[in-house]
């Protein structure tokens, strides 16, 4: 599914490389293909989140890690960040511990007594997908940053390298397990839909960044967990414990202090 979502992701671009033109340079095509690497880290990573773990966990997860590493890459860079931002940053921090904690599952009270729970005590169990979750934030921030990194006058054209990356990539691991790129019809026209969609978001990230600070543009991309949150609520019924619940509050309150301080 992701070759299909990936190569459907170039058909815009084709239409957008006569609107945004632009010339490479070499800065910019190295910096367009380790966007392209690390973007095909950090989306391969969050389908995968998402298939084993919870999605109202999985979003917020991510997008605080996609948030943080962009805004402290530009905090060492010399921008000045206030100190509601840093506290915006110690609460995505609480919020990732808060979220990371597995909720009560059905058989939760029924396992055996004696030594037994004692073990398990000590054993840290982290939410299904949590792991997954951070892996795939950090790839997508420093994708941020990588594609921030690119000149204006480059265009689009960052982002058709990038593609193209992202797509001989998983076409060759695809190849290399030997899996058939074939989706049902149905399921064929939501992941040709998704990888257009998520083209189109990236142009308008690569676009905003042209004009405006990489920390408030990273954030403000980064909200999108809470209509995550709420779909995943309305549309598949997904529950939360009260920890995971508070994490996730945390996690969106934690973006919006960080974007209206920057």
């Amino acid at each position: 599914m992701l070759v299909i979502a990936q190569t459907a992701g170039l058909l815009p671009l084709v239409v957008l490389v006569p609107l945004l033109p632009g010339t490479v340079s070499r800065p910019d095509l190295l910096w367009s293909m380790a966007a392209g690497l690390a973007s095909s880290g950090g989306v391969g990573l969050l389908y995968r989140a998402l298939a084993i773990g919870t999605m109202s966990i999985v979003a917020p997860t991510t997008a605080v890690c996609a948030v943080v590493l962009p805004v402290v890459v530009d905090a060492a860079g010399g921008a000045r960040l206030g100190a509601i931002v840093w506290a915006g940053i110690a609460l995505a921090l609480v919020a990732i511990v808060l979220v990371s904690r597995p909720g009560p599952g059905p058989g939760a009270a029924a396992g055996p007594q004696g030594p037994a729970p004692r073990l398990r005590a000590r054993t840290v169990v982290l939410a299904p997908g949590f792991g997954l979750a951070l892996a795939s934030g950090l790839g997508i921030g420093l994708f941020f940053i990588a594609l921030a990194r690119t000149s204006e006058a480059a265009g689009v054209w960052p982002l058709v390298i990038g593609r193209s990356v992202s797509v001989v990539l998983f076409s060759a691991v695809a190849f290399a397990r030997r899996q058939r790129v074939r989706v049902a019809g149905p399921v064929l026209r939501v992941v040709i839909a998704c990888g257009i969609l998520e083209v189109l978001a990236n142009a308008l990230y690569i676009v905003a960044t042209r004009g405006g600070p990489l920390s408030v543009v990273v954030t403000l991309a980064s909200l999108y967990p809470a209509s995550t949150v709420l779909l995943a609520r309305l549309v598949i019924g997904e529950r939360l414990s009260r920890h995971q619940t508070a994490g996730v509050v945390c996690a969106l309150v934690a973006v919006v202090l960080i974007v209206n301080s920057t």
